[in-house]
Formats: C-alpha cells, sequence, structure tokens
C-alpha cells in the first residue's frame, strides 16, 4: 500500500480498516484502472474524516466528575457554572458551585486546560462520581472532546467512607446532644487520601455554614475545606484516618464532646493546631549550636516541601530550588509570592522566629480572590466582579452580606459608636400606611399638576402691623386673625383673587372666605374664617381659637374645612425666611407666609441716618388660566399698604 503525505499513522489504520471493509462490499467512490497492479485510493472526504477520527482518538480528555464534599453525600446539585465552554481554566481555580446535602461549595479544577463540554447544566443534579464536564488538555482539542471523542481512562470511583472499626463503635458511646462530625473530604474522583496542611480554626473557635476551615492537600492540590454547619470546634482530632474534628452545635456541649474524642481511634490535639503538617519537636533542654543556615520552615521531618501547586510549577518555571525558599504562607507553606521574591534575587527570605500566633492567618495565593460559594453565585448573578469588593469574613472573605452590600439589597452594618461619643439615634425603617387623611392630602397635591401656575414675591414692611397685634394680643387676637382680616381688606379692591377656573370661564365667589391651613397629629387641614373681610379682629380671634380646637380633635364639620375661597399657609412662626405654596385644586390663589425678619436701612430721620425695620416675605401663587402677572402685583401692593397702615383693620 501506498503512503500518502500528511496522514498520521493511526489515520492510516483507520483506512486500512476501511479499505478492507470497502473491497468486500462496494468500490464506486474509486477509480480503478487495473485492480491486481494499483492501490484503491479513498476521496478527498474520507482522508479529512479519517484525520478528524485521528485527532479525536489522540485527544485527551480530563473528566470533572461530582465530588464527595461530604462524608455523607450521595449526589450533588450544580448551583453555578463559574467558567463557561471554551475558557481556559487553572489548576486551583474555581469552575463551579455544588450543592451538597450540607452546603454550598466551590468545586475547583485540579489541572490545567480548556473546558470542553458541561454534561450537567446548572440547576441539575448527579451522583457522586458521575462525570459532569469535559476538559481539553489543549485548545485544538476541544471540539474534538467536545465531540465525545476523548479517550481518557475512566474516573476512578469516588472514595468509599471508610467503615469505623466494629469493636471500637460497640466500645463507644456517643453523645445524645446534636453535633457533627467533620471528615476528610474527597477534593478529586482519584483522591484515596488526604493531608490537612493548615487548620484555619482552633478548638473553641466558632465557625459558620460555608466558612474555610482547613486547607486539605489532595493528589492534585490544595484546596480550602468549609464547615456545612454553624457550630464551634469542639476537637481536633489526630491519628485518625478520615474523622479529623468534632463540631458542637452549642458551645456548653465542648467539653462533654472533647471527652468523647479522647475514647476514639484516634487522638484530640494537644494544642490547637495551626498546621498539621509535621513539625520539628523542640529542644527538651539544652538549645542546640547555632547552624550557619536554617533550613526551610516549608520543609517537613520528611524532608518534603509544603508548597502551593502554582507555587511549585512557577518554581519549576524560574529554574528556583524551592528547598531554599522560606514560606510565608500558614505553617510555613511556600506561595507564588515567595517564588516571585526569590526569583527576583531576594533569595530566600529569613526564617523567622516561630512563634505560635492567638489566631490562625491565611493568605489565599496571588490572583485568588477569597469568597465564599454562595457569594461567588450571587456576584455571578448580578454580574458583579469580586475584586471589586472588600470582603468582611474570615481572613478578608467575600461573603453573601458584602455581595448584597454591593448590589444595594442590603445595607452596611452601622459602626459602633467610638467611647464618650453618645449613641446614634435610632431612625423609623420601612413602609407605613397613609391614614385616610394623610392619602386625601397626597391626591390633592396630585390633582394640583393639572394646574398651570405663577408664583410672585414681595417684601411688606411689618413694624405697624406688629404694634397693632401687641395691643390687641391681651383681647384673645392672633396673628391669623389679623392675616386674615388683612387678605380680606386686600382681595376686596382686587375680587379676582378670588375666582376660581371653571371650563366656561371665570367664576367670581361673593363672599371672601379664608382658609388658614394648619399641621395636625398625622395631616393638613384648612379651617374657614368665613366672611373675614366683613367681621371685625376680635370675632375672627374668638372663632379662630375654635376652629382650631376642633382641627386637633378632628370634630370640624365639612362646611368649616371646604368652604373656603382663598388660602393662607403660614410658616412665619417656624422662622422660615421664604416659601413657595402649592395651589389646592379649586382655588384661584394661595399666599405663603413667611417669617419676620429684622433690616438695617437709610433714614433721614434718624440720628445717625439708619433705622431698624422688620419685614416678611409674601409669595402668591396664583391659577393663571384666569389670573395674570399684574393682578397678582396689585394685590400684592395693596396688601403692603393695608400692613403698614393698619387700622381698616379694626373697623
Amino acid at each position: 500500500m501506498k503512503f500518502i503525505a500528511g496522514i498520521s499513522s493511526t489515520a492510516l489504520l483507520c483506512l486500512l480498516s476501511w479499505n478492507s471493509a470497502a473491497r468486500t462490499s462496494s468500490v464506486s467512490a474509486f477509480v480503478a484502472h487495473s485492480p491486481s497492479t494499483h492501490t484503491i485510493l479513498p476521496s478527498n472526504a474520507v482522508i479529512t474524516n479519517a484525520m478528524r477520527l485521528s485527532s479525536a482518538l489522540n485527544a485527551e480528555a480530563i473528566k470533572i466528575t461530582m465530588p464527595a464534599l461530604s462524608s455523607t453525600m450521595k449526589e450533588g446539585r450544580v448551583v453555578s457554572w463559574l467558567k463557561s465552554e471554551g475558557d481556559a481554566i487553572e489548576a486551583g481555580e474555581a469552575i463551579m458551585v455544588v450543592e451538597s446535602d450540607k452546603a454550598d461549595m466551590d468545586v475547583e479544577a485540579f489541572e490545567d486546560g480548556f473546558l470542553a463540554k458541561i454534561l450537567t447544566g446548572e440547576g441539575e443534579s448527579a451522583e457522586v462520581g458521575a462525570v459532569v464536564a469535559l476538559v481539553a488538555s489543549s485548545e485544538e482539542d476541544i471540539a474534538a472532546v467536545a465531540d465525545g471523542g476523548g479517550a481518557s481512562a475512566p474516573a476512578a470511583a469516588p472514595v468509599v467512607e471508610a467503615a469505623a472499626p466494629a469493636a471500637a463503635s460497640a466500645a463507644v458511646a456517643q453523645p445524645e446532644f446534636d453535633f457533627s462530625k467533620l471528615d476528610m473530604p474527597a477534593l478529586s474522583s482519584t483522591m484515596k487520601e488526604g493531608k490537612v496542611v493548615s487548620w484555619l480554626k482552633s478548638e473553641g473557635d466558632k465557625v459558620e455554614a460555608g466558612e474555610a476551615i482547613m486547607v486539605v492537600e489532595s493528589d492534585k492540590a490544595d484546596m480550602d475545606v468549609e464547615a456545612f454547619e454553624d457550630g464551634y470546634v469542639a476537637a481536633i482530632i489526630t491519628g485518625e484516618e478520615r474523622l479529623l474534628a468534632l463540631i458542637a452545635a452549642n458551645e456548653a456541649d465542648i467539653p462533654a464532646l472533647k471527652a468523647y474524642a479522647a475514647t476514639l481511634g484516634g487522638a484530640p490535639a494537644a494544642a490547637s493546631p495551626v498546621a498539621a503538617a509535621p513539625a520539628a519537636t523542640a529542644a527538651p533542654a539544652k538549645a542546640a549550636p547555632k547552624v550557619a543556615a536554617a533550613p526551610s520552615a516549608a520543609a517537613s521531618a520528611g524532608g518534603r516541601v509544603v508548597a502551593s501547586p502554582l507555587a511549585k510549577k512557577m518554581a519549576q518555571e524560574m529554574g528556583v530550588d524551592i528547598s531554599t525558599v522560606a514560606g510565608t504562607g500558614p505553617g510555613g507553606r511556600i506561595t507564588a509570592a515567595d517564588i516571585q521574591n526569590a526569583a527576583a534575587g531576594g533569595g530566600a527570605a529569613p526564617a523567622k522566629k516561630a512563634a505560635a500566633p492567638s489566631k490562625p492567618k491565611w493568605t489565599p495565593a496571588p490572583g485568588v480572590i477569597a469568597a465564599t460559594p454562595t457569594a461567588r453565585a450571587l456576584a455571578k448573578k448580578a454580574k458583579i466582579d469580586l475584586s471589586s469588593i472588600q470582603g468582611t469574613g474570615e481572613f478578608g472573605r467575600v461573603t453573601v452580606d458584602d455581595v448584597k452590600m454591593a448590589t444595594g439589597e442590603k445595607k452596611p452594618a452601622r459602626k459602633a459608636a467610638a467611647a464618650g461619643v453618645s449613641a446614634p439615634v435610632e431612625m423609623p425603617e420601612g413602609l407605613v400606611p397613609f391614614t385616610g387623611m394623610q392619602r386625601a392630602v397626597s391626591n390633592n397635591m396630585v390633582a394640583t399638576l393639572d394646574c398651570p401656575v405663577f408664583r410672585a414675591s414681595r417684601e411688606i414692611e411689618m413694624d405697624a402691623f406688629n404694634e397693632l397685634y401687641q395691643s390687641v394680643k391681651s383681647k384673645g387676637v392672633t396673628v391669623s386673625a389679623l392675616l386674615a382680616k388683612a387678605v380680606a381688606k386686600a382681595i376686596e379692591k382686587h375680587p379676582i383673587i378670588n375666582s376660581s377656573f371653571r371650563e366656561e370661564g371665570t367664576y367670581f365667589n361673593k363672599d371672601i372666605n379664608i382658609a388658614m391651613a394648619v399641621a395636625i397629629e398625622g395631616g393638613l387641614i384648612t379651617p374657614v374664617l368665613k366672611y373675614a373681610n366683613e367681621r371685625d379682629v376680635l370675632d375672627l380671634g374668638e372663632n379662630w381659637k375654635e376652629l382650631v380646637d376642633k382641627a386637633k380633635r378632628g370634630a370640624l364639620s365639612p362646611d368649616e374645612y371646604n368652604s373656603g375661597t382663598f388660602v393662607i399657609s403660614n410658616m412665619g412662626m417656624f422662622g422660615v425666611s421664604q416659601f413657595d405654596a402649592i395651589l389646592p385644586k379649586g382655588m384661584g390663589g394661595i399666599l405663603a407666609v413667611a417669617g419676620t425678619q429684622e433690616y438695617i436701612v437709610p433714614c433721614k430721620k434718624a440720628v445717625l441716618g439708619m433705622k431698624k425695620i422688620s419685614k416678611m416675605t409674601v409669595t402668591l401663587t396664583c391659577d393663571h388660566r384666569q389670573i395674570y402677572g399684574a393682578d397678582a402685583a396689585m394685590f400684592l401692593k395693596t396688601l403692603n399698604d393695608v400692613m403698614m397702615n393698619p387700622s381698616s383693620l379694626m373697623k
């Protein structure tokens, strides 16, 4: 058989198999001049298919299986894929969030590659050990692996929980109160055993579901192991193959669980371990002679270097002897930053004097954002970059609350007041339904939006008016009664201000009824002083006191608050210097009365040529459909004249 240029040996084997079959079935695809002396050549399409099959057979597929995230987990549900098909992934990088029977956890990649095909979509479940995705070793193999051509060894069966010795189980009586066991998890489908690199919590510490509790070294990478339930670390156990710790639901049960842990096959840790890697024993009495150079802090008693997978990879690429590098991670673990420092010429960092920290410390690898699984899923759903969120959890991890605060779903917790500083005032929060009166006011304000209005303001001298008020104050006359009388007198000369708009034209009101806004508990109401231009101020004063008392008691009749033809809103008593009032529906005008202020003005009769006067700013809001600017200006001028010569108010 003649060889065809550009065809691999695997493709040729495929062609040989196909050629043999073709001789016994059909030769319509060939051009054969002499079957005895010429080789039957396949068409270009057949050659292309053979080469594609060859590529598929050579493509190595890395299978991602549903991991056993807890000793009781039988199946898991994919909450969220953190990578999409075609994305590049690195060892130790989170690629999906899995919901087990106890908590949501990140699942990390064990090898570098490209996510070729997702077999179990978001929201779907799979049994432990089932293949949920395929990873291609190179970008060129993505299509071949996605088409199902990946030829890798079948995934190893999930790690089966080792049965406890029957004799020991029979001899130990478990406590009756609620507690949980923390076992060595199966972090990958090929993992047979794991090693605790570092405990991130100590005995007695409180833990929350989803919080990292330790770092475990599997056969492929170092990964965080998170707590499945809230509780307290009662006992950390050494000597057991799978049982690592006991978690108490209540803090009061810690001593009883410690006693129970002492009866198990392993033994509780003598002290709160910061790193479970073997450590050199301290000298019992005399100090050993000083050596020229301290060995690497990351080297164990057996000579093994404890380093993150990324650090090992970087050391190999940069030509750094990793055994000479002192680790700064948990328990002296070498991180990628340590390798970068050594490669930059800093050499091995001097080993610091060992000192047991009061609290365990953990620093994520460069480029890795520490976050809980649920926080990652929420951030992905909200399309928020985790690197933009400041983590407030243990070791700076981004928590669910951090993501919710970033989206505005939750408000940040208020900082406690410093010593000597008064506590902040508790402000009301949440929806308070409108009362009937508040709903009516709201509807009336919305109805005013259909009315075209304009406003005009003027300062009015108040000295003469104030003198009149002081003279009649003892008789029970109020400022409100005097204002109503003055406005009514000005309206007599400008009846257009007392009018209202109708579709057919301008409606003039014969009576001058002055409505005055009064703030009451839970709303606003406008009692009316009827025929204000015809009555004397003493009568108006008595009537006004009666109306205000009824308003506060909610005893006003409809005629006493809805018969006004002009409205006054007075906020002068609150020190307001100027404001605009909203024109009520059906009215022609409303006057906003502000507070009185003192001014220094020139005066030829004064000794120093200056005198002090009091002025008040009033603002008139009018319906521009029947009242014009000139009408408002003339009314305000007349009102100023009345206020400066208030003797007419006593008639």
